[in-house]
C-alpha cells in the first residue's frame, strides 16, 4: 500500500465541496474527477468529513469518490464500533443499572420464548410432524456420545483418583481406610459424575453448538431455511438437544464407573484395602437410588447444555466476533445453570429422603 499523501489539488476540491454542502445544509458530496492517486490518507480525510457531517445533521454521498474508496468507506461504516465496557456513559451509575436491568429482562423474555417454542416443537416431534432429518440426528448422536467417551472417562477417572487420595490421607488417621470406598462411590454416583460430565460437555459440545449455529447465522443460512419454510428450531435445535439428552445419561454412567475404578487404584495402592474389600464396600455403600439420581441429573444437564448452546447460536450477531462471543456465553451460561440445578436437586432429594 502506498503511503504518499494525496496531491493538494484533490484535497482543495474536496474542501470546496464541503463548503458548498454546508451552505445548502442538505448533502455532502465529493468531487474527485482530477484525483490520480490516493491512499489511506484520503480515507481518513473522508471519514473525518463524514463524522463532521453527521454531527451537523447532513447526509453524505460517496458517489464522487473513486470506486475503491467508496467500497472501503461503505465497509468501514457497515461494522459498528465496539463499545468499551469501562467508558463513562450518560446518566451516571443508576442509569447504567437501569439499562442493565432492562437488558436482563429482554434477555429473559427472549429465553422464555425460545423455551416455549422448543417445547412446542418437541410436541410436534411426538406427533410425527417435526422437520428433522434422521441422518443428522444419528450423526449428532455419534458426535455427542462415542466421540466424547475418551475425555469424559479421563477426567472422571482423575477426579476419582483425587477424591480417593484425599480420603485415604484423612481416614488413615482413624484407621478407617475402608470407608474411602463409601466416599468415592457416593460422591461420584450422586454428584461428581454428572457434574464433571456436564462441565466437560458444556465446554466441548455446548460451545460447538453455539459456534455452528452462530456461523450459520452469520452466513445467513438460518434465514435461507426460514425462506424455504423450514423451522430452524425443528431442523437445527431439536436434533442437537435430543442427542445430548440421550447421550448424557450414558456418559454419566461411564464417568461413574471410571471414577470408582480410579478411586480403587489409589485405595489399593496407598492403603491396606484390597480390590475385593473395596468393591464389597462399594456394594454396601452405593444403592440403586444413588446411581439413578446421577443418571437423572445427567439427562437434565444435557437439556440445559443443548438449549443454552443452541440459544446462544441462534441469537448470535452478524459479524465474525459475535460467533466467539456466542460460544463463550454458551459455556458460561451452561455451567452456571448446571451448578444452580445441582443445588436445587440436592435440596429436593434431601427433602424427599432420597
Amino acid at each position: 500500500m502506498r503511503h504518499e499523501r494525496p496531491d493538494f489539488e484533490s484535497v482543495r476540491v474536496a474542501i470546496v465541496a464541503i463548503e458548498d454542502a454546508q451552505q445548502s445544509q442538505q448533502t455532502l458530496r465529493f468531487q474527485s474527477e482530477d484525483l490520480q492517486d490516493w491512499d489511506t490518507g484520503l480515507l481518513l480525510f473522508v471519514r473525518r468529513c463524514y463524522d463532521s457531517a453527521a454531527q451537523a445533521g447532513l447526509t453524505v454521498d460517496f458517489d464522487g469518490l473513486p470506486e475503491g474508496a467508496q467500497n472501503m468507506m461503505r465497509l468501514s461504516l457497515a461494522v459498528p464500533e465496539q463499545k468499551q465496557s469501562g467508558s463513562a456513559g450518560k446518566g451516571g451509575f443508576f442509569a447504567k443499572v437501569g439499562d442493565r436491568a432492562l437488558d436482563a429482562k429482554e434477555g429473559l423474555d427472549a429465553y422464555l420464548v425460545f423455551l416455549g417454542t422448543f417445547f412446542i416443537d418437541v410436541m410436534a416431534l411426538f406427533k410425527g410432524k417435526a422437520q428433522m432429518r434422521i441422518q443428522d440426528f444419528f450423526l449428532l448422536l455419534q458426535q455427542t456420545g462415542p466421540q466424547a467417551v475418551g475425555i469424559v472417562a479421563l477426567l472422571n477417572g482423575l477426579t476419582g483418583l483425587i477424591i480417593a487420595f484425599i480420603g485415604v490421607i484423612q481416614l488413615q488417621k482413624f484407621a478407617a481406610d475402608i470407608f474411602v470406598a463409601d466416599l468415592v462411590g457416593v460422591a461420584t454416583t450422586r454428584e461428581l459424575g454428572a457434574v464433571i460430565t456436564g462441565v466437560i460437555m458444556a465446554g466441548r459440545t455446548g460451545a460447538a453448538f453455539a459456534a455452528q449455529l452462530g456461523s450459520m447465522q452469520v452466513n445467513e443460512e438460518v434465514d435461507a431455511l426460514q425462506t424455504f419454510g423450514i423451522s430452524p428450531m425443528q431442523f437445527l435445535v431439536l436434533p442437537r438437544v435430543l442427542a445430548l439428552v440421550l447421550m448424557m445419561p450414558i456418559l454419566t454412567a461411564i464417568g461413574d464407573l471410571v471414577g470408582i475404578l480410579g478411586g480403587m487404584v489409589i485405595a489399593v495402592s496407598i492403603s491396606d484395602v484390597s480390590v475385593i474389600q473395596y468393591f464389597n464396600q462399594i456394594e454396601r455403600a452405593v444403592d440403586l437410588n444413588d446411581y439413578l439420581i446421577g443418571v437423572f441429573k445427567g439427562a437434565i444437564f444435557g437439556s440445559i447444555i443443548g438449549i443454552a448452546g443452541c440459544y446462544r447460536g441462534l441469537t448470535c450477531g452478524r459479524d465474525a466476533s459475535a460467533v466467539g462471543m456466542a460460544a463463550t456465553s454458551a459455556v458460561v451460561t451452561s455451567i452456571t445453570w448446571l451448578v444452580v440445578a445441582d443445588a436445587v436437586f440436592a435440596v429436593m432429594f434431601h427433602i424427599l429422603g432420597l
